[in-house]
């Protein structure tokens, strides 16, 4: 079985789903602190278009980031662990080969 063909309980749906939810959060509230940093230092019109560049690519990032299929969660958790949005002790609850996978890729 690949890590794509992984099947995932309604239990370890819910944890995924709570702690995907988890991470955004902190990332966002990450995001809105920058921002609120970098828009109180503007004093040119070329710095906001530059706030609108970032924003926009920060856009992109995320949204592409966030992505729950259940094919692809195990990558994204691991992602998510390698950035710092996420720990692996909060996806206790996961079948033990799922931690297993995501120990591994999240230190590649």
């Amino acid at each position: 079985m690949t890590v794509s063909d992984t099947e995932w309980s309604t239990n370890e749906q819910r944890i995924a789903r709570e702690v995907l939810d988890k991470a955004y959060m902190r990332e966002v509230s990450a995001l809105i602190e920058e921002v609120r940093q970098r828009s109180g230092s503007i004093s040119e019109l070329d710095e906001v278009w530059k706030l609108h560049d970032f924003l926009s690519a920060r856009r992109h990032e995320i949204d592409g980031k966030y992505d729950y299929r259940y094919s692809v969660l195990i990558f994204v958790f691991a992602r998510l662990i390698e950035e710092g949005w996420l720990h692996l002790e909060e996806l206790e609850g996961l079948a033990p080969d799922k931690l297993t996978k995501l120990a591994a890729l999240s230190r590649m």
